[in-house]
């Protein structure tokens, strides 16, 4: 069998090696926790309030992104001190669980400015790339998956390792205590299944998510980049 178009130089084997590594880092999880509203009683974040707590129990260092002053894109550029805390939430965090309300069938625009803030590339690295991803919304009527469908296009966009639980919760303004916690339902026991689901895949790829990520396309292109400066210097 031949394949004339590979380039045998950039082209390798699958290294299981690297799959399943001998040592592991031991260090809790870091999971950052984004929430896509405003309000002063806001569903999405004491959704994701209880989602922080369970993965503190499960060990995990959690970290919350307040939204509250991040301008929209291009209206500041991304030095303003919201956009670079953002920025350096991202870089610390592992994973990261996205909550967001539907708002007529489809994110918020508070949760979409913070991912469109959340850059593609920091010099020659991906952010984002190979981290997990856990996906929750919260909706004011009836159950729906538009919110979370649209996030989960996002993340593969952003080269996010998606898990495949998801959290939908209906009628929120229900699920809720006048303390704002949340009541035992099997809604709540769906972030707890979401919650651990997020920890396991943490666990088993933040050690390897380069590999896991490596693409032959970017190889190539890579080395072709290097070789257009090579010549150009002769």
């Amino acid at each position: 069998m031949t394949t004339p178009n590979i380039d045998d130089a950039l082209f390798k084997p699958i290294e299981v090696d690297a799959l399943f590594p001998k040592k592991h880092s031991t260090h809790p999880v870091k999971i950052l926790m984004l929430y896509g509203s405003l309000r002063k009683t806001s569903y999405s974040r004491l959704v994701a309030q209880e989602a922080g707590r369970i993965l503190e129990r499960l060990g995990a260092q959690v970290r919350f992104y307040n939204p509250a002053g991040l301008p929209l894109v291009d209206e500041e550029n991304a030095d303003h001190p919201k956009v670079v805390e953002l920025h350096e939430m991202v870089q610390w965090c592992e994973g990261m669980v996205w909550s967001s309300p539907e708002r007529h069938g489809a994110m918020t625009g508070v949760m979409k400015t913070q991912i469109d803030w959340v850059p593609l590339s920091v010099g020659a690295m991906r952010p984002t790339q190979g981290k997990t991803l856990a996906l929750m919304q919260v909706s004011g009527g009836s159950q729906s998956f538009n919110t979370v469908n649209q996030l989960r296009i996002l993340g593969r966009w952003m080269r996010m390792l998606t898990i495949p639980n998801q959290s939908s919760t209906p009628k929120a303004w229900g699920e809720f205590d006048q303390d704002g916690r949340m009541k035992p339902s099997g809604n709540y026991n769906r972030i707890v299944d979401v919650m651990e689901e997020l920890v396991r895949f943490t666990l088993l790829t933040r050690d390897i998510k380069q590999t896991l990520v490596d693409r032959y396309s970017e190889r190539v292109e890579t080395g072709a980049e290097m070789m257009a400066r090579i010549n150009k210097g002769k």
